[in-house]
């Protein structure tokens, strides 16, 4: 699937790359798949065929690691993902609960090869941890390496409460016991700090902040929207899933085009299997509105992604969980396109550093719909959300500025040391 924050990471990669920071992207469980250049390393480390039939068999995990590597092949991963793997929460408590058990639950001979290729292999300076579910990790790490050790948080809340209720209080438990042992978390807003320190209760005073950033290659800000034209378009690109809100947007649709039937809507974005039911519910309870809207699918390349966003007038992914992110306005607004984001998480502090969208109240479809008529009825003012918003994201949401950043946020850790 195409992940967010696989995707952010990747860019991450490449921006410290740029600027001549060293930096090995290391994929775990899956190779990552991804609409740009990919910067990860060739090998899989914890591959997901490995690390289930670790925690379901005693006798595979006495196998030598080198009769059973080959099920972390890149290639093999991949296919067997595309027809057999969830990544659905509720299917995965006891995994994720042996995954946290670190060194004394089954994944530690897994873990010890990922330890051994970072201190062994790679000397790093720093190693930053892409979520805090790899917390089961650190113990072992931290018997051999003495550097700084970060924790990226990007959604991991997300998961954990997806997890049946015995397994997520558990995990929680298990992640604020190991997750002291980190020297700093880094976050793209103020707000998912102050909600991560409450949520695995860490001092705030060890959060560091670090700025989203995108790859603005082919990101000019010139939207291919006529300048006259009867039809207006508005956008959705993101998972189809309830929680990133494709039903609110389709709801508030339903409204607006009662009163604009020159309105058409555009969605995009990666369908899992878990929610594929899902989808046809809806597409079925808006089968009525067809003529005036589609579903484009995932576009596989950056440039079909650019294209889709040029196409717009205006763009949602109206969530119903708050995002801790919002890579997705940065990139609507950097192609010119304004946004009209919920009122939670961090789409307020995206909205107020850019300049380019309103907010609505969240789970209000009547507010959604009053908020894109009154920016599709006034093109002036849409223009120039459109206009602020591109120059924003330009001057602070570069991947260039988020490389500099990082830089001396890890030479501060590295002499604090």
């Amino acid at each position: 699937m195409f992940c967010g924050s696989c995707m952010h990471d990747n860019t991450w990669a490449a921006s410290l790359h740029e600027i001549g920071i060293e930096t090995s992207l290391i994929p775990t469980y899956t190779p990552l798949r991804l609409d740009e250049a990919d910067q990860s390393e060739h090998d899989v480390y914890l591959g997901g065929i490995n690390v289930y039939l670790d925690s379901k068999s005693l006798l595979w995990r006495r196998l030598p690691g080198w009769s059973t590597r080959w099920l972390d092949s890149g290639k093999v991963l991949s296919w067997l993902s595309r027809i057999s793997v969830s990544n659905d929460a509720r299917q995965l408590g006891e995994l994720t609960m042996s995954m946290l058990a670190g060194k004394t639950g089954p994944h530690r001979k897994a873990n010890e090869q990922l330890v051994s290729h970072l201190v062994d292999g790679l000397k790093p300076d720093v190693i930053i941890f892409s979520n805090v579910l790899m917390v089961g990790l650190l113990e072992q790490l931290r018997d051999r390496f003495s550097g700084p050790i970060l924790c990226m948080l990007q959604g991991d809340d997300l998961f954990l409460e997806d997890l049946p209720a015995v397994y997520r209080d558990a995990a929680i438990a298990r992640i604020q016991q190991s997750a002291q042992h980190f020297d700093s978390f880094l976050s793209h807003s103020d707000y998912y700090r102050n909600f991560m320190s409450g949520y695995l209760q860490l001092p705030t005073e060890k959060f560091d902040r670090v700025p989203l950033g995108i790859d603005l290659s082919g990101h000019d800000g010139q939207s291919e929207r006529p300048e006259k034209g009867d039809e207006l378009a508005i956008g959705y690109f993101a998972r189809i899933c309830p929680e990133k809100g494709v039903q609110e947007l389709l709801k508030a649709f339903r409204l607006l085009h009662k009163q604009q039937p020159q309105t058409r809507l555009k969605i995009g974005g990666y369908l899992n299997k878990r929610d594929e039911k899902f989808w046809k519910q809806l597409r079925r309870e808006y089968a009525d509105l067809r003529d005036f809207w589609e579903y484009v699918g995932s576009p596989s390349t950056h440039a079909g992604k650019v294209a889709f966003l040029k196409s717009l007038d205006l763009f949602s992914v109206p969530t119903t969980y708050h995002e801790p992110k919002g890579i997705s306005v940065l990139e609507a607004l950097a192609n010119g396109v304004p946004v009209v984001q919920p009122n939670h998480g961090a789409f307020p502090e995206l909205i107020e550093q850019t300049g380019g969208g309103r907010l609505f109240e969240p789970g209000n479809a009547d507010a959604l719909a009053e908020q894109l008529e009154h920016l599709l009825l006034n093109r002036k003012e849409r223009i120039e959300l459109g206009r602020t918003g591109q120059q924003s994201v330009a001057l602070k949401f570069s991947k260039r500025v988020m490389a500099e950043v990082t830089r001396d946020l890890l030479q501060h850790h590295l002499t604090a040391k």
